[in-house]
């Protein structure tokens, strides 16, 4: 396999750590592995305990280098949550070359120089997202390399994020013994495979309802419009059937997955499961149509929260795009489109082996960071042969005080993820 076409993605979720490895062949994406592994360190997402969601990588690493034979190297990370926020960002600079053709290094400076803002001393810049370049006044390019000009405009949106948050899970990935070779926003990310070029012209919402939070973006003129993420997801039906049915919360997912409906009126009585509630020796029999009473009100809280967030925003010709691992539940798309009443449709990866739209995010983030490659003509080499020669990565890693004053003074996390591992991995 050719290492430069290796994409390691890490979705690191409420409920569940997902590793996918994506290989790029001709330009068509292959998904050659999968691992995934409880979450037990995350909480509506951010970290709340270290060492949990450290063993959650690894297994869930582990399980996909077994699965191809690789020993993983980099990964592809992707953020999402309540902490992160949008805001426009305007960047302007000269054109550097004698003969006035804009270059990558030109490209870079304009970003870099959109980020000189003022912004809050506990939140970081993660990204800067172009919505357009400006080249002597004529807007709308999409990519100005190999343009003649003499000022290079840029126009975007700034993604920023708390530190706190994002120390803490840069932190998880370093002891899980990886190397970050990027960060991105995991809605950006899902965009690519979930909405087309048309709809997001057109306007069109995302709605990831994941495990511990739903996240609400909007895509408008081709461009990311807006990005709320509320504190509600999956988990809670887990939750509610839990307390509902007087039993654990392991069991009340086997329920949930094996035979939950969010739809009553397309349940049957004849489809039953049973458990031992707590504290009885004898099991309980439940119709399908039993745990739909409880789920639908909870699915029905999350469509209502959506539907507001949606009629604030306004018109969206392109309807609602549904993905995350709640939406697989079945009847859910029906309920969606009750209470909704708009255009909708569930977003599923079409790819062997994760078409499912838990792996929206994972396959997302390959695509972005594939793109991300090509535009910027970098190199990745994120994975190798389990019988090569050891990896630096795999050595014992001690952090000085002067790498943690570094990380802390660093003007972005993407900078301070290149500078946060350099010394590991040359």
């Amino acid at each position: 396999m050719d290492n430069k076409e290796i994409y390691v993605s890490l979705d690191i979720g409420t409920t569940e750590v997902r590793v996918m490895i994506g290989e790029m062949s001709t330009g068509m994406l292959n998904i050659i592995g999968v691992g995934s592994a409880p979450s037990t360190g995350i909480k509506k997402g951010a970290v709340v305990d270290i060492d949990a969601t450290v063993k959650s990588i690894r297994q869930a690493v582990d399980k996909a280098e077994r699965m191809v034979g690789v020993s993983i190297h980099q990964v592809v990370v992707g953020i999402n949550g309540n902490h992160i926020e949008l805001q426009p960002c305007h960047g302007i600079v000269a054109v550097s070359s004698t003969d006035k053709e804009i270059n990558e290094e030109d490209i870079d400076r304009v970003m870099d120089a959109a980020q000189v803002v003022s912004i809050p001393p506990d939140r970081e810049i993660v990204d800067v997202v172009p919505n357009q370049f400006i080249v002597d006044g004529y807007d709308e390019i999409t990519d100005p390399t190999g343009m003649i000009g003499v000022r290079l405009e840029m126009e975007g949106l700034l993604v920023t994020g708390s530190k706190t948050v994002l120390h803490n899970l840069l932190r998880c990935v370093e002891r899980a013994n990886l190397e970050i070779s990027d960060i991105y926003l995991q809605t950006l990310a899902a965009g690519e495979v979930s909405v087309s070029k048309d709809e997001r012209t057109l306007g069109v919402a995302l709605v990831d309802i994941g495990g511990g939070q739903t996240t609400i973006s909007t895509f408008q003129n081709g461009m990311l419009a807006s990005l709320n993420v509320v504190p509600i997801g999956g988990a809670h039906i887990t939750n509610d059937l839990s307390v509902g049915l007087r039993t654990t919360i392991e069991e009340a997912e086997r329920v949930k997955i094996e035979h939950g409906h969010a739809y009553i009126d397309d349940t049957s009585d004849e489809v039953t499961t049973t458990l031992q509630p707590l504290g009885s020796h004898e099991q309980e029999e439940y119709s399908q149509r039993d745990l739909a009473h409880v789920i639908e009100p909870r699915m029905e809280e999350i469509f209502d929260i959506v539907d507001e967030e949606l009629a604030s925003i306004g018109d969206i010709p392109g309807g609602v795009v549904l993905t995350g691992g709640a939406v697989m539940m079945p009847g859910a798309l029906e309920l969606a489109r009750e209470i909704l009443g708009r255009n909708i449709r569930m977003a599923i990866p079409d790819y062997i082996g994760v078409r499912e739209p838990r792996y929206t995010n994972g396959v997302g983030l390959i695509e972005f960071a594939h793109q991300n490659v090509k535009m910027h003509s970098k190199e990745m080499v994120v994975a190798s042969a389990e019988d090569d020669v050891e990896q630096p990565s795999r050595k014992t890693r001690k952090h000085t005080d002067h790498q943690e004053d570094h990380e802390q003074d660093s003007p972005g996390v993407k900078k301070k993820v290149r500078n946060f591992f350099k010394v590991f991995f040359e």
